[in-house]
């Protein structure tokens, strides 16, 4: 589990402590108490940009002047085991860099993934199935990421040389040749590797989710649908098949980030954007808690849910409490009041927050 976390200078939170945390682990307090900046700070520890993928200036607490600070501890339960210290800062936003270290000493964002799977839902996800493809897609890579700390980087590498040519295209007076040539080897080595890591993640996933109780979450039937290739050698043979064609456009039309994830209501074979926003929301819940599981195998799993139960019948959020029990995770929830929370208050740690300060409830 995360314990002793600490927040400094972050958002409304100029130096905050949460010390004796437990599996479910619950912040109350009103809408712009600073909760979800809690979560966010947590999110934080882990590779990617955080649950909200903030710019590093709009983190630090307005008038700081300086950078922010996120650390805790990550310790082994009843092992025995010595704590691990995780910490990650900015020393200055502006411009800046994220930086990482692990028992004191600079690491990388990929290390931390080794140790923390980190999984949430946000209410601003309550779209993902109605909105645009980019939005799936990143769903796609940040789950994926947390099965594959690799992943990032082969995200991040992909979109860097498909910017790339996609500026050698919309250029007249640059060739075909040797530049799109070394351009195209690198995405297709990267762009080859997220192709099989979400294919891979997909399969994973719909694996647990037949395991699960299609009641009372709708169970979702999701599918990978490449956008154009379905491995490296399709990718390359499409990148330079579509050179005529890309160059016209000025713009690169086939390649992983054209891809799509189509999910749909197995039970009703109704797609989740035409699904009731209930039915969505329970869906968006049952992969959620599916792909926790498999993100903490072999790591600590954490799990970030932010105004999850308010948005629940009574029946839908007593499952979802039951499957978090059984999950091994540890939770860590968001609410304005405890109300929604007493089936599972009694073994929970209980924080108030208000204008950036927590105190134990």
């Amino acid at each position: 589990m995360l314990d002793r976390i600490s927040l400094s200078r972050f958002r409304n939170h100029e130096a905050t402590d949460l010390v004796g945390t437990s599996r479910f682990n619950l912040l109350v307090g009103d809408n712009g108490a600073g909760k979800t900046n809690v979560l966010e700070a947590i999110s934080l520890l882990a590779p990617g940009r955080g649950l909200r993928r903030a710019n590093l200036a709009e983190i630090v607490m307005h008038g700081a002047g300086a950078g922010f600070g996120v650390g805790a501890s990550l310790t082994a339960g009843d092992m025995g085991d010595e704590p691990l210290r995780l910490a990650t800062y900015c020393e200055s936003p502006h411009p800046g860099r994220r930086r990482i270290r692990i028992n004191g000493a600079d690491n990388t964002a990929t290390a931390l993934g080794e140790w923390i799977a980190l999984t949430w839902l946000t209410p601003a996800m309550d779209g993902l199935f109605t909105g645009p493809s980019a939005d799936r897609r990143r769903f796609l890579d940040r789950m994926a990421l947390a099965l594959d700390p690799a992943h990032a980087q082969h995200a991040a590498r992909y979109e860097s040389a498909l910017r790339e040519r996609n500026r050698l295209l919309s250029d007249e007076r640059i060739p075909e040749g040797a530049w799109l040539d070394a351009i195209e080897a690198q995405m297709v080595e990267h762009g080859g590797r997220l192709i099989a890591g979400r294919a891979a993640l997909v399969d994973t996933l719909m694996a647990r989710i037949a395991h699960m109780p299609s009641e009372p979450f709708a169970r979702p039937a999701i599918t990978y649908a490449p956008g154009g290739a379905d491995s490296a050698e399709a990718l390359s043979q499409a990148l330079f098949e579509g050179r005529r064609g890309d160059r016209a456009a000025q713009r690169t039309l086939a390649g992983p980030h054209r891809d799509e994830l189509e999910v749909i209501h197995a039970a009703k074979r109704v797609a989740a954007a035409q699904s009731s926003t209930g039915e969505q929301k329970a869906m968006l819940v049952a992969i959620t808690l599916a792909h926790a599981a498999l993100a903490a195998q072999g790591r600590a799993g954490v799990l970030l849910l932010d105004e999850v139960a308010a948005h629940l019948d009574p029946v839908r959020r007593t499952a979802l409490f039951e499957q978090l029990s059984a999950s091994g995770a540890q939770v860590w929830m968001t609410g304005t009041e405890i109300a929604p929370f007493d089936s599972i208050a009694g073994d929970a740690a209980i924080w108030r927050v208000s204008g950036g300060t927590v105190d134990p409830a």
